[in-house]
């Protein structure tokens, strides 16, 4: 879990991919499903219809037991009880994949039109304020994750993904 543009889908595939798991990107799923993309969705349908699909799909994927890994939206744990959802899941771990703001902002600003929360932004400073503020909202319920891997203090991408081996690793040894 964590904010858009943290990484949650590259490292989740590129990790399912060294370590030959099944992996699923919670949003690729809603858009199969919903036959449109999550921007189409929003647009066409409106938020509150998103997140009431959104939590339908998760306890489907969640309930499914075929992956391994799940990349979630970046809201997802943070509307409904879907954390509740999330974190009762047998046999689930929670990673969080922390960003800073900036580092988010430099991300996201060039991806903006496809991306339906932040596409109406024309301003780089109100951008910035927003997903600065966003992030803090959304805090509370990232924070709650099992594991936190702050992307800030990791030198490269291998390293991002041999901390995620380890805390698989680490937590299928427990179980």
């Amino acid at each position: 879990m964590g904010y858009m543009g943290s990484g949650k889908s590259y490292f989740g595939k590129a990790l399912a991919q060294l370590l030959n798991l099944n992996f699923i990107d919670l949003d690729k799923y809603i858009e199969k499903k919903e036959k449109l993309s999550i921007s189409s969705l929003f647009e066409q349908k409106g938020e509150v219809y998103f997140r009431k699909v959104e939590t339908q799909y998760l306890k489907e994927v969640l309930n499914d037991h075929q992956y391994d890994i799940v990349a979630l939206g970046g809201g997802t744990p943070c509307y409904g009880d879907n954390l509740e959802i999330i974190k009762s899941t047998d046999n689930m771990q929670t990673v969080y994949l922390q960003k800073s703001v900036l580092e988010l902002s430099k991300t996201l600003y060039n991806e903006k039109s496809t991306r339906p929360m932040i596409a109406h932004f024309s301003n780089e400073e109100d951008f910035i304020e927003y997903i600065s503020k966003h992030l803090f909202e959304r805090q509370y319920y990232y924070l709650q994750a099992a594991h936190k891997i702050n992307l800030s203090n990791v030198d490269s991408n291998e390293d991002v993904i041999e901390k995620l081996k380890h805390i698989l690793k680490n937590e299928s040894n427990e179980q």
